[in-house]
């Protein structure tokens, strides 16, 4: 069932439901994968369904056992340049729910969130998710909650001793293209905050938030 579309429905799913769709789905199925059947899915529930003889519905069928690999993990990140990269590869590796953080040396703050939440429900149909992530408000860092927060360090790659805290939590926060500053840096570590060390290079913002989702889902 590997290449059955996937598509994405913003409403609750149950057999025997139908669905209005638009015409740029009808076209994809028709013209561009030339069928009229696929998987539909939401709330962590995939189901079979086809296009309607009129091409103007869905056709809910029956519920798959298709296993939700989504997980329950938040990541707080600053928008980057390449936000695009990094939510989707984050929606791939199965994050739960997306907060955008403000901090001091954030520089892309003209960010286009109804194509970020485009990119999540794509990424989500193409790596077999049930769920699409959530996407909430930005806040501020001196608004974030550090209790019992995951920070991926730059620090590390330029010596600083690794604390060895085991890193237990999901709740993961990744800093913009600058890094944090000096001020937040010494907030976190007044608040207890687990340093996480991606290596001993320094990464792209986008690269790093990915390296640092697998180490705390490992």
């Amino acid at each position: 069932m590997q290449n059955i579309p996937r598509i994405f429905i913003d409403e609750k799913i149950e057999s025997g439901k139908t669905f209005a769709i638009d015409k740029e789905i009808v076209h994809y199925l028709r013209r561009v994968m030339r069928r009229d059947d696929c998987l539909v899915f939401n709330g962590g529930s995939e189901y079979s369904a086809k296009l309607s003889a009129d091409d103007k519905c869905i056709l809910v069928g029956d519920k798959t056992e298709h296993f939700d690999p989504s997980n329950d993990l938040t990541l707080y990140f600053a928008p980057i340049k390449r936000l695009d990269d990094l939510i989707n590869m984050a929606t791939q590796m199965g994050v739960g729910t997306f907060v955008p953080v403000i901090t001091n040396r954030t520089v892309a703050n003209h960010i286009n969130w109804t194509r970020i939440k485009k990119i999540m429900v794509e990424a989500s149909e193409q790596s077999g998710r049930n769920s699409v992530p959530v996407l909430s408000e930005p806040i501020k860092f001196e608004d974030l909650d550090l209790a019992g927060l995951i920070v991926a360090d730059e620090r590390f790659a330029h010596g600083k001793e690794d604390t060895n805290k085991k890193i237990v939590g999901k709740r993961l926060l990744v800093g913009p293209e600058g890094g944090f500053s000096d001020a937040e840096f010494e907030k976190m570590d007044r608040a207890g905050v687990v340093g996480l060390s991606l290596g001993k290079t320094i990464l792209r913002a986008e690269t790093a938030a990915v390296v640092a989702i697998a180490k705390v889902l490992d």
